[in-house]
C-alpha cells in the first residue's frame, strides 16, 4: 500500500520527529517506569508507535487536500489555520485513544499517571505546530526552487526562440533577398519600397523588443504577423496568402512572443510557393480560447533539414507558463497547429 507524502523529505521528518514524540509522550504518561520495565518500554513503544504514524499518514492526505483546496499564496493562511486544526484534533484523539488503551492495561507493570493528560495534550500541540512549521518551510523552499528551475527553463526556451527567429530572419540570404526586392521596388514602385523598409523596421523592433516579456497579447501578434506576412507577400506576390478570422474578444489574450512568426516562417519553409501552387495560410480563433493556425500542404521535393526547433520551443514556453499543450495535427493535405490562448490574470 503506497501512503501519500507530503513532502519529499517525509522520511527524514518521520525519522527524526516520531521517535522523539512516542519517547516524550510515553514519558509523560507512564513516568519514569517508562524506561525502567522493558514490558512496558515494548508494549507501550509500539502502541504508539503504530498509532503516530497512522496519523501522520492520515494527516498528509488531509494537509495534500488541503493544498488542492486552497492552492493559491493568499489563501495560505485558511489553509494552514484548518491544517492547524485537524491535526490538534487528529493529535488529541490519539493521545486520549492511547490514554484509554494505558486506563484499561492498567496494572502494577503499567503504572497511569491521570494527572498528566491535560500535559501529554499540551506536548501534542507544540509537536505539531514544530511539524507544520518544518514541512511548510520545506514545502516553500520546493516551491522555490521549482519555480527557479522553472523560470530557467523559460529563459532558455525564450532565448532559444529568439535566436532562431533572428537567426532565421537577420542572415544573409534573408537580408539579401529583402535587399534585392526592396532594390527592385525602388525603380518600380518607390512607395511600395517606402512601406516595404517601413514593414521591414517594425519587423525588427518588434523581434528585438520580444525579450521583454514571456507573454504578448494575441493583438499585438497579429500586427506583427501582418507587417511579417507583407514582407513575404512583397517577395511571393499573389502566390502566398493570409486568411485571418480572429474575434476581437481574443485580443487581450496572451501567447508566447514570436508564435505566429515562427509557425508563417515554417509554412514558408516546407511548402511549394509558386502561381499555380499558392500558399494559404489562415489564422483563426475557436470558442474554447483556441487559437488556429493551418495552412495547405505542398511539401518542397527538395529534402528540408528540420528538427521542430521553432514548435518544440512554444511546446516548451506553453508547459513552463502553465499555458496548456498545443496541438499539431497533419494529414496530409494541411498542416494545423492549434494554441491555447491564455487569460490575463
Amino acid at each position: 500500500m503506497k501512503f501519500a507524502r507530503y513532502s519529499n523529505q517525509d522520511e527524514v521528518m518521520q525519522g527524526l520527529i516520531v521517535p522523539v514524540y512516542v519517547g516524550g509522550l510515553n514519558w509523560i504518561l507512564l513516568g519514569n517506569q517508562y524506561w525502567h520495565n522493558g514490558w512496558v518500554f515494548l508494549i507501550a513503544t509500539v502502541l504508539t508507535f503504530v498509532t503516530a504514524l497512522l496519523a501522520w499518514f492520515v494527516n498528509n492526505a488531509v494537509g495534500l487536500y488541503l493544498n488542492r483546496r486552497f492552492p493559491d499564496i493568499d489563501q495560505t493562511l485558511v489553509r494552514l489555520s484548518w491544517l492547524l486544526g485537524w491535526c490538534v484534533l487528529a493529535g488529541w484523539s490519539c493521545c486520549t485513544f492511547l490514554y484509554g488503551c494505558y486506563f484499561l492495561l492498567n496494572s502494577p507493570s503499567l503504572p497511569m499517571q491521570p494527572g498528566r493528560l491535560p500535559l501529554v495534550l499540551l506536548f501534542n500541540l507544540v509537536v505539531v505546530l514544530m511539524v507544520i512549521i518544518f514541512y511548510e518551510g520545506i514545502r516553500a523552499f520546493e516551491r522555490w526552487e521549482r519555480t527557479l528551475r522553472k523560470t530557467e527553463e523559460l529563459k532558455k526556451a525564450n532565448l532559444q526562440s529568439q535566436f532562431d527567429s533572428l537567426r532565421s530572419q537577420i542572415n544573409p540570404h534573408f537580408l539579401f533577398n529583402s535587399l534585392n526586392t526592396l532594390s527592385s521596388l525602388i525603380e518600380e514602385d518607390p512607395e511600395q519600397a517606402e512601406q516595404f523598409v517601413e514593414e521591414m523596421a517594425s519587423v525588427y523592433r518588434y523581434l528585438l523588443r520580444s525579450n521583454e516579456s514571456q507573454l504578448a497579447t494575441l493583438g499585438n501578434e497579429l500586427t506583427f504577423a501582418q507587417s511579417y506576412f507583407h514582407l513575404l507577400r512583397t517577395r511571393y506576390g499573389a502566390n502566398i496568402h493570409l486568411e485571418q478570422a480572429v474575434d476581437a474578444h481574443f485580443h487581450d489574450h496572451l501567447l508566447p512572443p514570436l508564435t505566429l512568426q515562427l509557425l508563417l516562417e515554417n509554412a514558408v519553409k516546407h511548402n511549394v510557393i509558386l502561381p499555380e501552387q499558392p500558399l494559404h495560410i489562415s489564422i483563426r480563433t475557436e470558442a474554447d480560447n483556441r487559437l488556429v493556425v493551418r495552412n495547405n500542404l505542398q511539401r518542397k521535393n527538395t529534402r528540408i533539414i528540420s528538427n521542430q526547433v521553432g514548435l518544440t520551443n512554444i511546446a516548451t514556453q506553453y508547459r513552463l507558463l502553465g499555458g496548456g499543450d498545443i496541438r499539431v495535427d497533419d494529414d496530409d493535405n494541411f498542416f494545423t497547429v492549434t494554441l491555447p490562448l491564455i487569460r490575463k490574470a
